[in-house]
């Protein structure tokens, strides 16, 4: 089993245990539709995890996940709920932020090179 087989089989039990949870009644284009959408945002981590070989689907951490899920108390649901669109645009925020540190990282780096062959200060 790949790693990406491993996420995608995970991500169906803890589908499963969180409509449980919420009892929210789903059915399989419903099911369908949500790990398309989940395949998606995660795209890229899919991708790389398909050249990862795992022999077995951990059950306890799955387990240690679905009990996570049956914990969570209706404030830490809805705190949950608020920080997923925060999460996008966080992420783009960082990849900007690594974006102007490698850009200064070079500038630095053209400036000693400039410095020290030609002369400079």
């Amino acid at each position: 089993m790949t790693g990406r087989e491993w996420i995608e089989k995970a991500f169906d039990r803890l589908f499963d245990t969180a409509a449980r949870k919420l009892s929210v009644e789903c059915g399989a284009a419903e099911k369908d539709e949500a790990r398309r959408r989940f395949e998606e945002r995660f795209s890229t981590l899919l991708d790389a995890l398909k050249q990862l070989d795992l022999r077995e689907l951990p059950e306890e951490a799955v387990q240690g996940m679905e009990e996570a899920i049956e914990k969570l108390s209706g404030v830490e649901l809805v705190a949950l709920l608020a920080s997923v669109p925060l999460v996008t645009q966080a992420q783009e925020m960082l990849r900007m932020l690594a974006y102007r540190a490698a850009e200064q990282r070079l500038l630095d780096h053209y400036i000693r090179s400039a410095d020290d062959r030609y002369g400079g200060s």
